[in-house]
Parts: structure tokens; sequence; C-alpha cells
């Protein structure tokens, strides 16, 4: 089979499949395309070509892009592999895409004498300590996580994070605004 057909058969797949996903019949979805039913089955099952004038209404009553149709998998929309980013007592993995909503990265701690700035913004963070010992700084309150738990809060409190005693792991997931605040210190 050739590339192109590959190509041309995941996007009928796809759109068989998202079709189903919504719950929509071939009349159904017909109706939201003013195409006819034969058409849309036709265009699933191979024995139409695939074209603008079709393609676009299908993708706009499915609520997606012509992209995502045609979009071709590969290892690289899988597999990330992290860079280690250092910036003094912390080293930073980021472990998830650029471009996507919510951020999630691996960080290490190492101990530090240098009291540490404490920080606002909006959103929420959540952290599971892989190793050692987090000390969360939130406000006033100091409050240490172990190994195996975890700590969620609102990061309009001030608060930062630091490794008391001896170095530390933990993987770390907030939003867009986290990032901005936790990446580009």
């Amino acid at each position: 089979m050739s590339e192109v057909a590959d190509v041309e058969a995941l996007a009928r797949s796809r759109l068989r499949s998202l079709r189903s996903t919504l719950g929509y019949s071939l009349d159904e979805l017909a109706e939201r395309t003013n195409l006819s039913p034969s058409t849309i089955s036709r265009v699933e099952t191979g024995k139409r070509t695939l074209s603008i004038d079709v393609l676009v209404p299908l993708a706009n009553a499915l609520q997606v892009s012509l992209d995502v149709l045609f979009e071709v998998p590969t290892d690289d929309d899988v597999v990330i592999r992290p860079v280690a980013h250092s910036s003094g007592a912390r080293t930073t993995w980021l472990l998830s895409r650029p471009d996507g909503r919510t951020v999630a990265m691996k960080m290490r701690l190492e101990p530090s004498e240098v009291p540490p700035s404490q920080r606002v913004h909006p959103g929420h963070d959540w952290f599971l300590v892989l190793e050692g010992r987090v000390r969360l700084w939130l406000g006033e309150r100091q409050i240490d996580v172990d190994a195996g738990e975890a700590a969620e809060f609102a990061t309009m409190v001030p608060h930062a994070i630091t490794a008391p005693g001896g170095p530390a792991e933990l993987i770390m997931v907030f939003d867009r605004d986290g990032q901005r605040a936790h990446v580009h210190q």
C-alpha cells in the first residue's frame, strides 16, 4: 500500500471512529453536513475519493480540524526525551509537550543554605516526592513531604519548595501559569 493510501485509510478510519464515538448514525451526520448518508458511507469505506467539498463539512460536524484527520502518528508524538536544565540547586526535566495545557516535570533539588524566595501565580500545583524529603513553604507554614507522599495547593498563596537535609526528587504537574512561574524562574 502506498503512503498516500495509508494516510487516506487513516483519515477514513478516523472519520468513522469519530462518528461512532459521537453516537451519530449516517443519517444524523448527513443532516449536519448536507451530504447524503450514502456519500458519507462511501467516504468511510473508501468507495469515494476524499475531497475538500466532503471533508470540510464532515470535519466541522465532527468538531475536528482537517489536520487531525490526516496527522500521521510517529514515535515523536508519543515518546518525550527529557533534557536536563540546571539552575542553582535545582535541575528540571520537562516531561510533557511544550504546547499542552498541563505541564509535567521531574525536579531534583539539592539542599541549599539560602532561604527560598516564595512566589505567587494563578492556578494549582501538584507534586509527588520520589526520593528524599521536600519542604513545602506555604506563606508562614512549612510542611515536610516525604518520599511516596504528594501535595496539592493553591498557588495564590506564596510558596516555594526546598530539600532539607539531602537531595530530593519529585514529579510536578501544573498548568501554563505554573510553568511560567516554575520553569522560567
